[in-house]
């Protein structure tokens, strides 16, 4: 369950970074945190590689891309209530380091369980 959830926020922070690189300027720590964030990452594909089923691990690559792509495109267009944003980009690049960190820990924990067992 570990492994899913580090993936899906994976994809979630990929596809958050995409879109901020293309709307945003970038910081120099920002530089930092995407490279420290794309290596746990690939150690998160690495670990599903090794340790999954392929025939479970491919399919979940392509639905969980396809569930982030819906859900980023939704909180772009806009989700409103009474004409007034409910939750918008600026707010989501405002949790966008926690999520950087949940990725990087869950990573951790995933492969820090493997070495444990």
């Amino acid at each position: 369950m570990l492994f899913y959830l580090a993936l899906f926020f994976a994809f979630l922070y990929f596809k958050i970074a995409r879109v901020h690189r293309k709307e945003e300027k970038s910081s120099r720590t920002l530089l930092v945190q995407h490279w420290l964030v794309g290596l746990a990452i690939l150690a998160i594909l690495r670990y599903g590689g090794l340790y999954v089923s392929w025939y479970v691990f491919v399919p979940l690559l392509f639905v969980f891309a396809t569930m982030v792509s819906l859900m980023v495109t939704a909180i772009q267009l806009g989700i409103f209530v009474d004409g007034k944003p409910l939750f918008g980009l600026t707010k989501t690049y405002k949790y966008f380091p926690f999520l950087g960190v949940s990725v990087i820990v869950l990573s951790a924990l995933l492969w820090g369980s493997r070495w444990m067992f």
